[in-house]
């Protein structure tokens, strides 16, 4: 596999670690705060409704969290096309 193609093939990789995860930003953060919230407020989370919860804090949680499993892909990626330090 030449440089160039290997190039390719990792870029394609992370455009689709990329979109799952901003898939799954989405789906939580407009999701949950938005569409889903009136049935997320029947449940309560420490006196808030868990659709104000999701709305105001869990979709920074998630963000946050979605970080660190790209990081970790991104990582393994390197390694796997030989791009790590």
């Amino acid at each position: 596999m030449t440089d160039k193609e290997k190039a390719i093939a990792y870029w394609k990789e992370n455009v689709k670690y990329l979109v799952g995860l901003l898939v799954v930003w989405f789906i939580v953060s407009y999701g949950a705060g938005i569409l889903f919230k009136d049935e997320l407020n029947t449940i309560r989370l420490e006196g808030f409704k868990l659709g104000f919860w999701f709305a105001q804090q869990g979709s920074i949680y998630t963000f946050v969290i979605l970080i660190f499993i790209y990081v970790r892909l991104m990582n393994k990626l390197d390694k796997k096309y030989g791009f790590d330090e």
